[in-house]
């Protein structure tokens, strides 16, 4: 029989339209686990790749993260069969003396990210993990996360673990200092950006951690702390102003928008709408919170995200470790599971008796200030340009936050080989070259402005090389407009879209002076040259498993060469699916904007976006 990788899905073929299919899926997902937990129940060893910490942290780590999903499950009444196996494992764990134990606990250690389930666990469901426990073992387990919330947590989302433990402790009636626990959470609301937006950490940038950690973490503190009224009233307030701008990170088919680090979590990005739920926050009708939601498991049920047993895979997509990170074990994905969240509400709260709203229609740009983004809703995608962000210290992380463009539909890639310019594939990217052999890109920035739905960004690919940016929504296309001072000739090689690529070379493509397109058995994907000198149209097919979405694509580029001086370069991009009427688009390109005009637009109304305002 042939191999189906979504048939490996354990989501594939469950409907996921009611309360009793998303508990289906909790114990879909967890049982290709129970082969691989040890004799003693604490390690759960899913593959052989590594991690920057140690085998035991990884272990935990596929020990604890299904609880995300279990313990929500639980605690709404759903039958989970395996928790002796939890207990077991819980005891033998926090034991020094048992062969299986997770090992001492140190500052800003893997293992404190992990005891936020336990601590999770035996807020919401103490009487499944932590009750039946000896005396005996109850005293080992208490010592081991009273040791663990005296530790330093690293200055981000990490914070709110401490609190999670916290919870756990106080709801199992162990005692400790609150006054730690208070100081993190003061510091984690210093974090706020405005609109609803965090940073996670000390940083310039936001992605997918501000949705699926800030405010999940926050959300569920406003449902299980005790007291702390006051910031109970502010986590609730920022997380119904953010749901209006998030959606906009979400396509009409339950995509997420693919950006940032940590993809390989997947569906823990539609957790910010369960948590909503949780917490009793209508930031929008039911109807559309709960669509949002649902869709968006629906969306990776067809996706070929596990190998052949049903263990969630690392990549995104598909199985892919080019795109993780240093942090990535064979455990990490299973944060997916905290997307179950709502499961711990009866089957009678109004989230789960709503009937399923569509998306809005937005016909124009949207502005996400706080993030430096501009949202457009084309068919079956949005798109979202970006003013840039910035993380200089993981593998990618060019591709991940200082692209031009991101898309719902159309994911990114990840540069393969940075010493292969001809073979490069900077999609929603502009990159140069001083050899023809290496590249640089946009990463760091100098500076970051918005005005309205227009985007600016300074950034120097090389200390004496400086690059102004100018993004401008056309939907369904965008413009992006590069004003290059260089002492030096350089090489340049800008990106469009890349789109799915069919077997047998089944697609077509042209190409020629100023123009690339490619058309893809399932999507139609153009750049256009609009400057006064064309640069050369190029339809190239990018080095395999770098995308995010697909093994194989198509990707349609603009090269040519930029003399020392100043150059202006403008160009125009777009991707739509060929169920729509790609043919007038393409037909009808935007015309070059006036770049004199744009320049006196941002110094009379740009504004810095205040991700990027951060003084490092």
């Amino acid at each position: 029989m042939i191999y189906d990788p979504a048939r490996a899905n354990p989501l594939f073929g469950n409907p996921l339209k009611t309360r009793d299919d998303l508990a289906k899926a909790v114990i879909d997902l967890f049982e290709p686990l129970l082969p691989y937990f040890s004799e003693g129940g604490a390690r759960v060893r899913l593959g052989a790749t590594g991690a920057i910490f140690d085998r035991a942290a990884a272990d935990l780590e596929g020990f604890a993260r299904p609880l995300w999903g279990i313990v929500p499950l639980a605690a709404g009444g759903g039958h989970f069969p395996h928790w002796d196996l939890y207990r077991r494992g819980l005891a033998n764990g926090t034991n020094p003396a048992h062969p299986e134990y997770w090992g001492d606990l140190a500052d800003r250690n893997q293992r404190l990210v992990e005891l936020a389930a336990v601590g999770f666990a035996l807020t919401l469901a103490p009487e499944h993990i932590w009750e039946p426990l000896s005396d005996s073992d109850k005293k080992t387990v208490a010592a081991y996360l009273v040791t663990a919330r005296d530790l330093e947590f690293i200055d981000n989302n990490w914070k709110f673990f401490r609190v999670l433990i916290d919870l756990g402790l106080e709801r199992v009636g162990v005692a400790f200092d609150h006054g730690k626990n208070l100081a993190y959470l003061d510091e984690l609301e210093a974090f706020d950006l405005g609109g609803g937006w965090y940073r996670d950490g000390p940083v310039r940038r936001v992605d997918h951690y501000i949705p699926f950690a800030m405010h999940f973490y926050g959300l569920i503190h406003t449902v299980l702390a005790r007291g702390d009224e006051a910031r109970k009233d502010r986590f609730r307030e920022r997380a119904r102003t953010f749901a209006r701008d998030i959606r906009h990170w979400f396509g009409s088919d339950g995509a997420a928008l693919a950006f940032g680090r940590s993809q390989t979590y997947r569906f823990a990005a539609g957790g910010f709408w369960g948590a909503l739920a949780f917490a009793g926050v209508e930031a929008l009708p039911w109807a559309e919170i709960k669509g949002y939601y649902m869709r968006h498991l629906r969306w990776w049920s067809v996706m070929p995200i596990a190998d052949r047993d049903g263990v969630l895979s690392t990549g995104y997509g598909y199985p892919n470790l080019l795109m993780s990170e240093s942090y990535n074990s064979p455990g990490s994905p299973y944060w997916a599971l905290k997307f179950f969240l709502p499961l711990a509400l009866p089957e009678g709260h109004p989230f789960w008796t709503a009937a399923e709203a569509p998306q809005p229609d937005f016909p124009e740009p949207v502005a996400l200030k706080p993030a430096g983004m501009v949202a457009m809703h084309t068919p079956g995608n949005v798109v979202v340009l970006s003013s840039g962000q910035q993380h200089d210290k993981m593998r990618g992380a060019n591709e991940k936050y200082s692209k031009f463009v991101y898309s719902t539909r159309y994911a990114f890639n990840i540069e393969a080989d940075d010493r292969n310019f001809a073979a490069a594939s900077l999609d929603g990217m502009l990159g140069l070259s001083d050899d023809g052999v290496h590249f640089r890109m946009r990463e760091s920035l100098e500076e970051a402005l918005i005005s309205g739905d227009q985007l600016y960004s300074r950034w120097r690919p090389w200390n004496d090389v400086t690059i102004e940016t100018w993004l401008l929504p056309a939907n369904p296309w965008h413009i992006r407009i590069h004003r290059i001072a260089t002492p030096r000739a350089l090489s340049a090689i800008e990106g469009g879209f890349a789109i799915e690529r069919a077997d047998f070379n089944a697609d077509r493509s042209e190409q020629g002076e100023g123009r690339a397109v490619w058309y893809g058995q399932t999507d139609v994907s153009a750049i256009i040259d609009l400057s006064p000198n064309p640069r050369t149209g190029h339809a190239t097919s990018p080095i395999p498993n770098t995308n995010l979405i697909h093994a194989k694509t198509l990707l349609p580029q603009l090269r040519g060469e930029i003399g020392p001086g100043n150059t202006v370069l403008v160009t125009a991009a777009m991707a739509l699916p060929n169920r729509e009427n790609w043919a007038e688009a393409l037909d009808n390109p935007p015309a070059c904007p006036g770049l004199e005009e744009l320049q006196q637009r941002f110094r009379e109304k740009g504004v810095r976006v205040p991700a990027f305002a951060l003084q490092l």
